[in-house]
Protein backbone atom coordinates (compact mmCIF):
# COMPACT_ATOMS: atom_id res chain seq x y z
CA UNK A 1 0.00 0.00 0.00
CA UNK A 2 2.92 1.93 1.18
CA UNK A 3 3.74 2.16 -2.74
CA UNK A 4 0.70 3.80 -3.87
CA UNK A 5 1.65 7.17 -2.64
CA UNK A 6 4.28 9.64 -3.29
CA UNK A 7 6.67 10.50 -0.17
CA UNK A 8 8.34 13.01 -1.66
CA UNK A 9 9.02 16.02 0.86
CA UNK A 10 10.21 18.46 -1.46
CA UNK A 11 7.24 17.78 -4.40
CA UNK A 12 3.90 19.73 -4.89
CA UNK A 13 0.95 18.47 -3.40
CA UNK A 14 -1.10 15.42 -4.66
CA UNK A 15 -3.90 14.97 -5.12
CA UNK A 16 -5.79 13.27 -1.64
CA UNK A 17 -6.50 9.97 -1.44
CA UNK A 18 -10.06 8.40 -1.21
CA UNK A 19 -10.62 5.14 0.59
CA UNK A 20 -10.35 2.00 -1.68
CA UNK A 21 -11.45 -1.44 -1.13
CA UNK A 22 -14.23 -3.73 -0.09
CA UNK A 23 -17.09 -1.34 1.19
CA UNK A 24 -15.75 1.76 0.63
CA UNK A 25 -16.53 2.41 -3.27
CA UNK A 26 -20.67 2.38 -2.14
CA UNK A 27 -20.90 5.68 -0.36
CA UNK A 28 -18.71 8.99 -1.03
CA UNK A 29 -15.94 9.30 1.22
CA UNK A 30 -16.10 12.50 4.16
CA UNK A 31 -18.83 14.11 6.16
CA UNK A 32 -21.63 13.31 4.22
CA UNK A 33 -21.20 9.49 4.62
CA UNK A 34 -23.91 7.75 6.47
CA UNK A 35 -21.20 6.26 8.86
CA UNK A 36 -19.26 9.42 9.72
CA UNK A 37 -22.65 11.13 10.36
CA UNK A 38 -23.80 8.75 12.56
CA UNK A 39 -20.29 8.57 14.85
CA UNK A 40 -20.17 12.14 15.08
CA UNK A 41 -23.57 12.48 16.48
CA UNK A 42 -22.11 10.29 19.41
CA UNK A 43 -20.29 12.54 20.68
CA UNK A 44 -21.75 13.51 24.10
CA UNK A 45 -21.81 16.35 26.72
CA UNK A 46 -19.90 13.95 29.15
CA UNK A 47 -17.30 13.40 26.75
CA UNK A 48 -16.92 17.25 26.31
CA UNK A 49 -16.77 17.65 30.33
CA UNK A 50 -13.56 15.07 30.48
CA UNK A 51 -11.83 16.68 28.04
CA UNK A 52 -12.10 20.27 29.41
CA UNK A 53 -11.06 18.64 32.74
CA UNK A 54 -8.51 16.59 31.38
CA UNK A 55 -6.75 20.10 28.92
CA UNK A 56 -7.01 21.88 32.41
CA UNK A 57 -5.27 19.70 34.04
CA UNK A 58 -2.20 18.43 31.76
CA UNK A 59 -1.11 22.19 31.21
CA UNK A 60 -1.73 23.37 34.83
CA UNK A 61 1.08 20.51 35.64
CA UNK A 62 3.15 21.27 32.75
CA UNK A 63 3.58 24.41 33.50
CA UNK A 64 4.60 23.47 37.35
CA UNK A 65 6.81 21.11 36.23
CA UNK A 66 8.49 23.02 33.69
CA UNK A 67 9.31 25.67 36.53
CA UNK A 68 10.72 23.12 38.92
CA UNK A 69 13.15 21.95 35.44
CA UNK A 70 14.54 25.43 35.02
CA UNK A 71 14.71 25.88 38.39
CA UNK A 72 16.78 22.36 38.83
CA UNK A 73 18.98 22.50 36.14
CA UNK A 74 22.70 22.18 35.83
CA UNK A 75 24.82 22.14 32.92
CA UNK A 76 26.60 19.07 33.56
CA UNK A 77 23.13 17.07 32.60
CA UNK A 78 23.04 18.80 29.04
CA UNK A 79 23.97 15.68 27.12
CA UNK A 80 21.54 13.26 28.90
CA UNK A 81 18.85 15.97 28.85
CA UNK A 82 19.35 16.04 24.96
CA UNK A 83 19.54 11.88 25.04
CA UNK A 84 16.07 12.29 27.08
CA UNK A 85 14.42 14.85 25.04
CA UNK A 86 15.09 12.08 21.92
CA UNK A 87 14.13 9.07 24.04
CA UNK A 88 10.67 10.73 24.89
CA UNK A 89 9.95 11.82 21.22
CA UNK A 90 10.95 7.88 19.95
CA UNK A 91 8.68 6.71 23.03
CA UNK A 92 6.09 9.05 22.27
CA UNK A 93 6.11 7.75 18.37
CA UNK A 94 6.05 4.16 19.42
CA UNK A 95 2.66 4.76 21.83
CA UNK A 96 1.10 6.64 18.83
CA UNK A 97 1.46 4.08 16.82
CA UNK A 98 0.68 1.43 19.05
CA UNK A 99 -2.90 3.04 20.45
CA UNK A 100 -3.44 4.15 16.80
CA UNK A 101 -3.02 0.28 15.37
CA UNK A 102 -4.85 -0.71 18.46
CA UNK A 103 -7.58 1.47 17.99
CA UNK A 104 -7.87 0.98 14.37
CA UNK A 105 -7.84 -2.25 14.35
CA UNK A 106 -10.04 -4.04 17.63
CA UNK A 107 -12.49 -2.99 19.37
CA UNK A 108 -16.10 -1.23 18.66
CA UNK A 109 -17.58 1.45 19.14
CA UNK A 110 -21.03 -0.87 20.58
CA UNK A 111 -18.18 -1.63 23.75
CA UNK A 112 -19.98 0.03 26.57
CA UNK A 113 -18.43 3.32 28.07
CA UNK A 114 -15.13 2.54 25.98
CA UNK A 115 -16.64 1.92 22.48
CA UNK A 116 -18.30 5.38 21.83
CA UNK A 117 -15.17 7.74 24.34
CA UNK A 118 -12.13 6.11 22.61
CA UNK A 119 -12.90 3.90 20.09
CA UNK A 120 -15.67 6.22 18.02
CA UNK A 121 -13.42 8.91 16.94
CA UNK A 122 -10.66 6.63 14.62
CA UNK A 123 -13.85 4.72 13.06
CA UNK A 124 -14.98 8.46 12.20
CA UNK A 125 -11.53 9.49 11.11
CA UNK A 126 -11.42 6.60 8.24
CA UNK A 127 -14.50 7.61 6.62
CA UNK A 128 -14.12 11.22 7.42
CA UNK A 129 -10.77 12.34 7.59
CA UNK A 130 -11.51 15.99 7.17
CA UNK A 131 -13.18 15.50 10.71
CA UNK A 132 -10.88 16.21 12.75
CA UNK A 133 -10.21 19.49 11.24
CA UNK A 134 -13.35 20.72 12.33
CA UNK A 135 -12.78 19.80 15.95
CA UNK A 136 -11.59 22.57 18.26
CA UNK A 137 -8.51 22.57 20.56
CA UNK A 138 -10.42 20.53 23.53
CA UNK A 139 -12.03 17.86 21.37
CA UNK A 140 -8.45 17.33 19.36
CA UNK A 141 -6.40 17.42 22.52
CA UNK A 142 -8.72 16.06 25.67
CA UNK A 143 -8.04 12.56 25.52
CA UNK A 144 -3.97 12.85 25.01
CA UNK A 145 -3.96 15.27 28.08
CA UNK A 146 -6.07 12.77 29.99
CA UNK A 147 -3.20 10.44 29.44
CA UNK A 148 -0.44 12.44 30.76
CA UNK A 149 -1.79 13.58 34.75
CA UNK A 150 -0.75 10.67 36.39
CA UNK A 151 2.50 11.00 35.42
CA UNK A 152 3.15 14.84 35.26
CA UNK A 153 1.12 14.61 38.61
CA UNK A 154 3.55 12.50 40.44
CA UNK A 155 6.62 14.16 38.71
CA UNK A 156 4.93 17.45 40.72
CA UNK A 157 4.76 15.50 43.87
CA UNK A 158 8.44 14.47 43.71
CA UNK A 159 9.50 17.48 43.24
CA UNK A 160 7.80 19.20 45.94
CA UNK A 161 8.62 16.07 48.55
CA UNK A 162 12.50 15.24 47.25
CA UNK A 163 15.52 16.44 48.31
CA UNK A 164 17.62 18.55 45.61
CA UNK A 165 19.96 15.61 46.02
CA UNK A 166 17.92 12.93 45.21
CA UNK A 167 16.06 15.47 42.24
CA UNK A 168 19.38 16.11 40.90
CA UNK A 169 19.88 11.96 40.02
CA UNK A 170 16.75 11.59 38.80
CA UNK A 171 16.63 14.85 37.23
CA UNK A 172 17.92 12.92 33.22
CA UNK A 173 14.82 10.86 33.60
CA UNK A 174 12.28 13.50 34.77
CA UNK A 175 13.78 15.34 31.39
CA UNK A 176 12.79 12.70 28.91
CA UNK A 177 9.62 11.55 30.72
CA UNK A 178 8.55 15.57 30.77
CA UNK A 179 9.12 14.95 26.56
CA UNK A 180 7.44 11.92 26.72
CA UNK A 181 4.65 13.97 28.35
CA UNK A 182 4.99 17.13 26.03
CA UNK A 183 4.64 15.14 22.54
CA UNK A 184 2.47 12.60 24.04
CA UNK A 185 0.02 15.68 24.70
CA UNK A 186 0.85 16.75 21.12
CA UNK A 187 0.20 13.68 19.24
CA UNK A 188 -3.45 15.33 18.09
CA UNK A 189 -3.07 18.28 17.39
CA UNK A 190 -0.04 17.35 15.26
CA UNK A 191 -2.20 14.83 13.44
CA UNK A 192 -4.48 17.08 13.13
CA UNK A 193 -2.13 19.68 11.30
CA UNK A 194 -1.22 16.53 8.74
CA UNK A 195 -4.57 17.13 7.30
CA UNK A 196 -4.54 20.61 7.37
CA UNK A 197 -3.38 21.92 4.08
CA UNK A 198 -4.76 25.81 3.93
CA UNK A 199 -4.17 28.20 6.79
CA UNK A 200 -1.02 26.22 9.11
CA UNK A 201 1.79 28.49 10.69
CA UNK A 202 4.98 28.56 8.83
CA UNK A 203 6.93 26.65 11.30
CA UNK A 204 3.99 24.05 11.06
CA UNK A 205 4.78 23.88 7.63
CA UNK A 206 8.97 23.63 8.30
CA UNK A 207 8.57 21.64 11.13
CA UNK A 208 6.49 18.98 8.99
CA UNK A 209 9.04 19.52 5.77
CA UNK A 210 11.71 19.12 7.98
CA UNK A 211 10.03 15.87 9.52
CA UNK A 212 10.73 16.89 13.20
CA UNK A 213 6.59 16.07 13.49
CA UNK A 214 4.32 13.98 11.33
CA UNK A 215 4.55 15.44 7.34
CA UNK A 216 1.02 15.41 5.77
CA UNK A 217 2.20 13.52 2.66
CA UNK A 218 3.72 10.92 4.94
CA UNK A 219 0.21 10.16 6.61
CA UNK A 220 -1.34 9.50 3.37
CA UNK A 221 0.23 6.35 3.46
CA UNK A 222 -1.69 5.22 6.51
CA UNK A 223 -5.05 6.28 4.70
CA UNK A 224 -5.08 3.87 1.87
CA UNK A 225 -7.76 1.67 2.81
CA UNK A 226 -7.59 -0.63 4.46
CA UNK A 227 -5.53 1.42 6.83
CA UNK A 228 -3.01 -1.43 7.68
CA UNK A 229 0.42 0.72 7.47
CA UNK A 230 2.05 3.92 9.40
CA UNK A 231 -0.05 3.67 12.50
CA UNK A 232 3.07 6.18 14.07
CA UNK A 233 1.38 9.76 13.75
CA UNK A 234 3.75 12.07 16.39
CA UNK A 235 6.86 11.98 14.09
CA UNK A 236 6.42 8.89 12.11
CA UNK A 237 10.43 8.35 12.57
CA UNK A 238 9.68 4.74 13.26
CA UNK A 239 7.09 3.95 10.55
CA UNK A 240 9.14 2.55 8.12
CA UNK A 241 11.40 0.89 10.51
CA UNK A 242 7.92 -1.05 12.44
CA UNK A 243 7.19 -1.80 8.65
CA UNK A 244 9.97 -3.39 7.20
CA UNK A 245 10.06 -6.06 9.88
CA UNK A 246 6.35 -6.26 9.57
CA UNK A 247 5.40 -5.78 13.28
CA UNK A 248 2.17 -4.71 13.30
CA UNK A 249 1.37 -7.79 10.42
CA UNK A 250 2.91 -9.84 13.11
CA UNK A 251 0.98 -8.49 16.14
CA UNK A 252 -2.12 -8.94 14.05
CA UNK A 253 -1.22 -12.60 13.05
CA UNK A 254 -0.91 -13.74 16.75
CA UNK A 255 -3.90 -12.59 18.03
CA UNK A 256 -6.38 -13.34 15.24
CA UNK A 257 -4.84 -16.81 16.20
CA UNK A 258 -5.33 -16.64 19.44
CA UNK A 259 -8.99 -15.03 19.41
CA UNK A 260 -10.36 -15.87 15.77
CA UNK A 261 -11.05 -12.10 15.46
CA UNK A 262 -10.61 -10.69 12.38
CA UNK A 263 -8.58 -7.06 12.00
CA UNK A 264 -10.29 -4.02 11.35
CA UNK A 265 -13.66 -5.89 11.47
CA UNK A 266 -15.55 -2.94 12.79
CA UNK A 267 -14.12 -0.52 10.65
CA UNK A 268 -15.16 -1.82 7.54
CA UNK A 269 -18.82 -2.01 9.43
CA UNK A 270 -18.77 1.40 9.46
CA UNK A 271 -17.56 2.09 6.31
CA UNK A 272 -19.66 0.02 4.48
CA UNK A 273 -22.87 1.91 5.62
CA UNK A 274 -24.69 3.93 3.37
CA UNK A 275 -28.19 5.11 5.04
Amino acid sequence: MASMVNENECGGETQSLEPQGPGRGAARWGPQHAGARELANLYSPGKRCQEWISVILCFSLMAFNLIYLLANFHQGHTWSILLGIVAGILTADFASGFVHWGADTWGSVDLPIFGKAFIRPFREHHIDPTAITRHDFIETNGDNCMLTIVPLANMAYNFLTLSPAEIYHIYPLYCYLYALAIFVTLTNQIHKWSHTYFGLPRWVVFLQDCHIILPRKHHRIHHVSPHETYFCITTGWLNYPLEKLGFWRYLEDLIQGVTGEKPRSDDLKWAQKVK
